[in-house]
């Protein structure tokens, strides 16, 4: 195929590498566009290879003209508009393709290769993700490779050499790129307009419906990192607080919907204890308004960009959904009391059950009661019993529960008894709502992973948890995870249920399965560093340098004023070199340089490398074949030549010849 390639005739060569380099871009967002704009432009870019290996005309204007109404058409069609991110994305790729079918000119080609850096640039609408940007990376080389080569002479230059020129290029413009990325003043967000969420992703919902956290534990991507200010609590204590559930029809658990008046609501009176851990949160867009904090915080997460406040039942909200990677800082106390002390009419909303559901666990419940063993027990001895009949009973945990039918709670206590970590928490709350005890669902994520390499825990979709809480007279709120009394590893030592691996992660994990594992660690440095190193560098971080630099109350236009005395440094740091670079320059090639400029401005063809008396001849042979008279021309040359190859050659000299060039009969046209 290679040897196929090289064969064919340069403009078909240098076609192919352009409609590979432009496949190469559209790539990473073909599934963010539309099936029938990645259809097209795959469709059109064949179309046009085809056309130039076998070297055959291109299409007519109706050809075009139809499918760019096509394409307009099924843009409008599918996103209701011609503007905004999404159709816009869609029609520059289908105008990019189309492009290439009337590639016919130098100027056509210009067109494409600067079509080509905006579509290139559209990908960080999507993804701003480490691979996307090395992807790009690529695609910009091969762009800036396309570009130097249609400027290269007409013959067969290699592409490597092309490639070589644009590799220089870039490595050149390195350092103006690194300081306007630290310098130029930041509007968030980086990517995008205000209001746009293009790289948000869902993790937890709002609502918890039996089942759907089971889906998460498939999912590997991160939901957030966290570095913690010295050594991080036990793993028992790492939770961190999401959507709380209280309301529930007898299916699908939600926020509170409360039953009781506004006045008789509860508030959420915090007490910390114990110590302080400081830490550092990195959350990952999630297109929903929540502050992933450990359990829990009482002072307000420092987050830039978002004002925050805590919910009665503690958890933190920021005042828009999160849709750009966010950094903040919080403290918390993994041991605290929240709550009211005393039963309370905010209470009755804790013990709410939907009528005609679970009639075997409210049978249970009376059950319990009427056991002489727990009469006029308190709630943390019916809490211990019910937990006991989760350690002895038979109860599994899985990922693969099957699909439970009506009476959810009902099936896990008596049926199936397996169930993932909703399953057993959303049961047990039931089962403590039916003892006539105050409990609640609490979502969010427990655990993570310590990446050795550095030092961040990651926290992923697959951490996502659910666990309860329940009211104790004189004690509040108090945590109370079923799960641990079903599968104790998946809380102490964060072993978590995984899902089947694909072949080649099977056969790396049995050939080394040490290896796998730091390489997914480094792989997860690098993303992390990518993070907080870029995508999180934000104006915030702008000022802090400006502070370092001795600026006492940095603005940006503190920042304007510093990029402009760079630019302007750096100007006269080019003029300077570009005049050095002319006195280093030897005094007597730049003066014949002069002089075959003006010959060449009159019409005489001259090689690139001539000798004066080579010129000199010339300019005899056509004087004496009826032009004019250029003797005074050829014997400045003749004298040029004598001073270069004198054994001692004078300043003076060569001085003399520079004022008589510019006294010469220097002709405007030489026939």
């Amino acid at each position: 195929m290679f040897n196929a390639i090289k064969t064919l005739p340069r403009e078909a060569r240098d076609t192919l590498f352009l409609l590979a380099v432009i496949a190469w871009i559209i790539a990473p967002q073909v599934t963010n566009l539309p099936v029938w704009c990645s259809a097209m432009a795959a469709g059109i870019l064949l179309w046009r290879a085809y056309l130039a290996a076998r070297s055959f005309a291109l299409p007519s204007r109706w050809w075009l003209t139809g499918l760019l109404v096509l394409a307009t058409g099924a843009t409008y069609f599918t996103h209701r508009t011609l503007a905004g991110h999404e159709a816009g994305t869609t029609y520059i790729v289908v105008l990019l393709s189309l492009k290439t079918l009337e590639m016919r000119t130098q100027r056509d080609a210009f067109v494409i290769f600067f079509l080509g850096f905006f579509t290139l640039l559209s990908n960080f609408f999507v993804s701003q993700s480490l691979p996307i940007a090395m992807a790009m990376l690529i695609g910009l080389l091969g762009l800036l490779t396309a570009l130097v080569n249609s400027h290269m002479p007409v013959g067969r230059p290699p592409l490597l050499q092309a490639a070589k020129t644009a590799g220089w290029m870039a490595l050149l413009g390195a350092p103006i790129m690194a300081v306007l990325f630290v310098l130029f003043p930041r509007v968030a967000p980086l990517w995008g307009v205000p209001g746009d969420t293009p790289g948000a992703r869902s993790g937890l919902s709002a609502s918890m419906q039996v089942g759907t956290i089971a889906s998460l534990a498939l999912d590997e991507s991160v939901a957030l990192r966290v570095r913690f200010n010295g050594s991080a609590p036990p793993s028992s204590d790492i939770y961190f607080r999401g959507p709380v559930l209280t309301t529930f029809d007898g299916r699908e658990w939600r926020p509170l919907r409360s039953t009781v008046l506004p006045s008789q609501q509860l508030s959420a009176e915090l007490e910390v204890q114990g110590p302080t851990v400081a830490y550092q949160v990195t959350l990952e867009p999630n297109n929903r308004p929540w502050i992933m904090v450990l359990d829990a915080t009482a002072s307000r997460p420092d987050l830039s960009g978002y004002r925050a406040t805590m919910t009665p039942d503690l958890q933190w909200i920021a005042d828009h959904p999160i849709t750009e990677l966010v950094r903040y800082s919080a403290k918390s106390n993994t041991a605290f009391r929240h709550g009211p002390q005393v039963m309370v009419a905010g209470l009755q909303d804790y013990l709410n059950l939907p009528a005609n559901y679970n009639p075997r666990t409210l049978q249970l419940a009376r059950e319990l009661r009427r056991d002489p063993r727990y009469a006029g027990a308190t709630t943390q001895t019916m809490v211990d019993a019910v937990m006991e009949r989760l350690r002895t009973g038979g109860y599994t945990y899985t990922l693969e529960p099957g699909v439970y039918g009506t009476h959810t709670a009902d099936e896990f206590w008596f049926d199936r008894k397996t169930g993932f970590c909703e399953h057993i928490a959303s049961s047990f709350v039931l089962l403590m709502r039916a003892l006539n005890i105050p409990a609640r669902v609490v979502t969010g994520y427990q655990g993570g992973q310590m990446n050795t390499v550095d030092g961040f825990w990651t926290v992923r979709q697959s951490d996502a948890h659910a666990w309860a809480e329940v009211w104790m007279a004189g004690t509040g709120w108090v945590r109370v995870d079923p799960t641990s009394a079903v599968a104790p590893s998946r809380i102490g030592s964060l072993v978590r249920l995984e899902a089947p691996r694909n072949v080649i992660a099977q056969a790396l994990a049995r050939v080394n399965p040490q290896f796998t594992v730091q390489l997914r660690a480094l792989w997860e440095a690098a993303n992390n560093s990518w993070n907080q190193w870029v995508l999180n560098y934000s104006q915030d971080k702008q000022l802090d340098l400006l502070r370092n630099l001795g600026f006492e109350s940095p603005s940006w236009e503190d920042l304007t004023y510093l990029l402009i005395a760079l630019v302007v440094a750096a100007s006269l740091v080019g003029a300077a070199w570009t005049l050095w670079e002319r006195h280093r320059q030897d005094p007597w090639l730049r003066l014949l340089h002069r002089a075959t400029a003006r010959l060449r401005r009159a019409g005489l063809a001259l090689p690139d490398s001539v000798p004066p008396r080579q010129i000199a001849t010339l300019l005899e042979d056509r004087s004496d074949n009826g032009g004019p008279d250029l003797s005074p021309i050829g014997q400045w040359l003749l004298r040029m030549e004598a001073w270069r190859y004198a054994p001692h050659g004078h300043a003076q000299q060569l001085a003399t010849l520079q004022r008589e060039f510019r006294s010469l009969p220097w002709p405007q046209r030489i026939p």
